[in-house]
Parts: structure tokens; C-alpha cells; sequence
């Protein structure tokens, strides 16, 4: 053996587990004994333990028919519901011998066909007589069981009782047998079940739960289309009744027959038009989206884009509005002329408190802005301005700032596109020169002074009055800017000479020591006060407060 080259090569170590039981789990011949304990807490136990051992890779055989003889015919529901996973994870199948593994090999044809273990007929047995339980909710939980076992040899004996679950008097049994009709023929449709589609159409006929024909219709979209259609043709006026799910599948539905035969959207139209008005609003949103997908005609964009737009003003969850703001934004692109009709709605998403729903409705709405409909569009944004303002709760000031700039932008965007509107906007948004969104106002109003010379003389009067209010430095240097430029007039110059001097104060323009000094002796004094301290303390109710 090669000595060490480096010094930590001589500490590797690693460690091998000798068997399952290493992570503390018991062993075979103490789970085979505990699950022959009367206790149910026990034996639930121990079959917890045989299922993490068997995910692990241990085969465990001796623990199958233990299960079989001692938990299976337990009524117990927990224990009943362990069993059931346990079955899905215990081998099901005999081992091929090394013998037949060789002939196999040697004859050169397929591998040696697979054989059910014996005690699986007992498994079989149970699990048909869960099948046929008078207490429904067993029989349920079984067929939902067999929605996940794939052996056709323990599925075969069990289709008859799942066919007679079809005509159970409770829906909850017959929602599941719905489900478990449609996995077996999907996995051995014409071997076990080849009647199925048939049957599923027969219960469909009389159903009248909601679930139950939900599930029985997603099985005829799956597996037999024709039968799906035909009975959607029958009850096209009744879809809006059958609740949210079967109309979720009958979109679905649409889309798949639409997209591979165009020839046949004039059979869904009208089931589509009837579900733009639905209660739900996934099936409206839906709806609205397959119509658009499958129709560019303006009777069917128009009645999707309301849709979209009623979604927009009704719903409150954020996500939905900004979805339905990409939809719109998409429909903008290709019909602008139907986006226009419905702007004034879409504007009353503006309401919201979130500043990205605002700012991606007026990013919607100002590409659409027309000169029919500019001046309402203004009258909106000037309100919601003044809005700004007047309000003076913690949420409006979380989205105050951000959305005045906003509605500053869109403001001046229409001013520059429609000359009209300038003068009904800029003396509105001169109020708001000492905000926060004060830069972008004096900035538009230095682009209608210099596109307008008409409104010079009343815009810069405006201006000088209002010199006393603004705060900001950058803004008082493009106000004063803006003075000197455009005071052309003997008036003008000596109106905004005299308040520009009134507002500097009598010179020399310095701080007299005795100011300063008190100024700094305030400072001082409030500084050397006392500091107030705050922290987090937890109550005894187990609450946090301030302290």
C-alpha cells in the first residue's frame, strides 16, 4: 500500500450502514412481532417503519403476510390508510430464478414474463371487499386508491365492483369511480375496461353532482373526444350550471378540437360567449382567452376585452389586475381601435393602492389616448391628482409621491401630443411646484412656455405668484430660469423683479451672529435632551410590544 503523498489523506474515513436499522428504525423481526400487538397505535407503528424501510431498498417478505393477517381487515382508518400506501411500495411481483433469467437470455427472446405473488390474491380479496363497504367514504378512499396501482393483474378482478360504483347513491363514491374507470382504461383500456367510455356516458346522462360529472367528463375528454362533444352538444345551455371544473375542461376541450380542426369553432362559439358572463373568474378569464385565441373578428374581441375589463375593477387580488393589464396590453397591439372604446373603464383601475397596477394602466391607456377622447382622459389624471393631495392616509402616502410623477408623466405626455389641453392642465399642476414631484412640474411648464407663446403672459404671472411656496432648490433655479427668459414685457420684468427681491429679504444677504448663535444653541439643547429608548418586549399572552 502506497504511503500518503498528503498529510490528510491518512484521515479520510467513511461509513457504510449495515442495515436500515442503523437510522433507528426497527428491524424485520421486531415490526413482524409488533404487528401482531391487538393495539392499533402499535401496529400503526410498526407498518410506518416496514414502509420507510422498504423506500430505503429493504425487501422485508416476512412483513407481507403479516399485514395480510393481522392489519388489513382492521377497521381502523389511520391503519387502513397505511396499509393502502404500503401496498403501493410492497414488490408485487415473484423474482425470475437464475435459471429462467439464462433460458431466457439463451433462447435470445423477451425476458421471462412476470408472476403475481400468491398472497396478492389475499390483498386482491381485501381490497374488493373495502370496494364493496357499506360505509361510503371506505369505498371511496379505495377507489381513490386505485387511481395509483398500474398492475393489470390486481386491477382486473376489481372492475366489476368499480363498475357498480358508478351507480352508488352517494356522489362521493361515484366522483372516485369515475376516476378509477378512467385510469384503468387509460393504462388497459381495451384489455380490462373496454366498454368504458360508454359507461362514463351513460353516468353522465343521470349525473347531477357537480365533482361527480366533472371527473366523468375529464374522462371522456381524455379518452374518447366524440362521446365528450356529442354530450356537450346536447347540454350547451346547461354548462353554466355544472359548475366551475366541468367548464374549465369544456374550454379546454375547445381549444384542443379548435387548434387541430379550425374548421369547428362555429360548434363552441356560443358556449364560449355564454361563459364570458360567469360568476367565476377563472371561467370569465379563461373564456375570454380562448375566444381571443380563437377569433379575431371585432364581435369577439370587443366582448373579451369587457370581459378582461370587468375582471380588472371587480377583482382585488393584485396578480389578477396585473395579468389581465398583460391581456389587455396584448389586445392593444392588434386592435388599438376596441381598446379605445374601453378606456375610461380601464382608467378606473387607477383607484388601486398599488403604484405598479397604476403604472401599468397608464401604460395601456396613454398609447390610446385620441383626440375624441384626450379631454377626458385629462380630467381623470387632474382628479386623480388633486386626489394626491387631499389625501393623507399611511397608504396613500406609501404611493403618493411615485404615483403624482406618474400622473405628472401621462399629464405632460397628452399636453405635448394635443396642444389643446395644455391650458386646461398646467395652471392645475402649478399647484404642486412645492411636492415632492415638483421637478417634473416645472419642467413641463418650461415645455408650454416654450412650444406656446400665447400662454406665456398668464402661465408666468402664475409663476411669480407662486415663487413663495416652492421649497426646492432645483426647482427655484429653473423658475427663475424661466423668468429671465421669457420676461419680455416692461410689466412682467417688474412683477417678477419685485417678488424675486421680496423673497431674498433686505440685504446684505448673510445670518446675523445673534441668529446663529441662538440657532446653535437650540441645536445644542436638543441634543443634550434626553434620548428616548424603545424595545421589544413579549407579554405574557405571548404578544409582542413596544416598551
Amino acid at each position: 500500500m502506497p504511503v500518503p503523498i498528503n498529510s490528510n489523506e491518512s484521515h479520510c474515513t467513511f461509513t457504510l450502514a449495515s442495515d436500515v436499522t442503523a437510522g433507528g428504525l426497527p428491524s424485520e423481526e421486531e415490526i413482524s412481532k409488533d404487528l401482531e400487538n391487538s393495539d392499533p397505535k402499535v401496529k400503526r407503528h410498526a407498518l410506518k417503519a416496514a414502509i420507510m424501510a422498504m423506500l430505503g431498498g429493504e425487501p422485508m417478505p416476512r412483513i407481507l403476510m403479516q399485514v395480510i393477517r393481522f392489519c388489513i381487515n382492521s377497521d381502523d382508518k389511520p391503519l387502513k390508510k397505511l396499509c393502502m400506501l404500503y401496498w403501493e411500495v410492497v414488490p408485487k411481483y415473484q423474482e425470475a430464478t437464475s435459471e429462467e433469467k439464462l433460458a431466457a437470455a439463451t433462447a435470445g427472446g423477451a425476458p421471462p414474463a412476470r408472476k403475481l405473488l400468491p398472497e396478492m390474491i389475499l390483498v386482491c380479496n381485501a381490497l374488493m371487499n373495502d370496494l364493496n363497504h357499506p360505509n361510503e367514504y371506505v369505498r371511496g378512499s379505495m377507489l381513490r386508491f386505485l387511481c395509483k396501482v398500474n398492475d393489470e393483474e390486481i386491477l382486473g378482478p376489481l372492475i366489476p365492483s368499480i363498475k357498480a360504483c358508478l351507480e352508488h347513491r352517494h356522489p362521493y363514491v361515484r366522483k372516485n369511480a369515475a376516476l378509477s374507470i378512467f385510469h384503468a382504461h387509460k393504462l388497459h383500456g381495451e384489455t380490462l375496461i373496454p366498454d368504458g367510455p360508454e359507461l362514463i356516458a351513460a353516468m353522465l346522462e343521470q349525473e347531477t353532482d357537480v365533482a361527480a360529472r366533472r371527473n366523468a367528463f375529464l374522462m371522456l375528454f381524455n379518452e374518447n373526444e366524440d362521446l365528450a362533444i356529442e354530450f356537450l352538444a346536447k347540454n350547451m345551455d346547461d354548462v353554466g350550471k355544472y359548475g366551475d371544473g366541468f367548464a374549465l375542461l369544456v374550454l379546454e376541450l375547445t381549444r384542443k378540437v379548435c387548434k387541430r380542426d379550425p374548421n369547428q369553432k362555429s360548434r363552441f362559439v356560443r358556449v364560449l360567449f355564454q361563459m364570458l358572463s360567469s360568476n367565476s373568474a377563472a371561467v370569465s378569464y379563461e373564456a375570454a382567452w380562448t375566444l381571443v385565441s380563437l377569433s379575431s373578428a371585432p364581435t369577439a374581441i370587443r366582448a373579451a376585452a369587457v370581459t378582461y375589463t370587468n375582471l380588472l375593477n371587480s377583482q382585488n387580488d393584485n396578480n389578477v389586475k396585473l395579468i389581465v393589464l398583460e391581456r389587455l396590453e396584448g389586445l392593444k397591439k392588434k386592435h388599438p381601435k376596441i381598446i379605445q372604446e374601453l378606456l375610461m373603464d380601464i382608467l378606473r383601475a387607477l383607484s388601486s393602492p398599488n403604484p405598479d397596477i397604476c403604472r401599468k394602466v397608464l401604460d395601456v391607456a396613454m398609447d390610446v389616448v385620441t383626440s375624441r377622447n384626450v379631454a377626458e382622459v385629462v380630467t381623470v389624471l387632474k382628479r386623480e391628482v388633486t386626489k394626491t393631495a387631499e389625501e393623507t392616509d399611511e397608504s396613500s402616502d406609501a404611493k403618493g409621491t411615485v404615483y403624482r410623477n406618474m400622473l405628472i408623466q401621462a399629464i405632460h405626455g397628452c399636453a405635448v401630443r394635443f396642444p389643446d389641453v395644455a391650458e386646461s392642465v398646467v395652471h392645475v399642476l402649478m399647484d404642486f411646484l412645492s411636492t415632492d414631484g415638483g421637478m417634473q412640474v416645472i419642467v413641463f411648464v418650461r415645455a408650454i412656455v416654450e412650444q406656446y407663446p400665447a400662454l406665456r403672459a398668464t402661465l408666468l404671472s402664475k409663476l411669480v405668484n407662486t415663487l413663495d411656496s416652492v421649497t426646492n432648490g432645483n426647482v427655484m433655479c429653473v423658475c427663475l430660469w424661466i423668468l429671465g427668459e421669457y420676461c419680455e414685457e416692461a410689466d412682467s420684468l417688474k412683477e417678477a423683479f419685485e417678488e424675486i427681491t421680496a423673497q431674498l429679504g433686505e440685504p446684505p444677504f448673510l445670518v446675523h451672529p445673534e441668529d446663529k448663535a441662538a440657532k446653535e444653541k437650540a441645536v445644542a439643547e436638543a441634543a443634550a435632551g434626553p434620548k428616548i429608548v424603545t424595545k421589544n418586549v413579549v407579554l405574557a399572552d405571548g404578544t409582542y410590544a413596544t416598551q
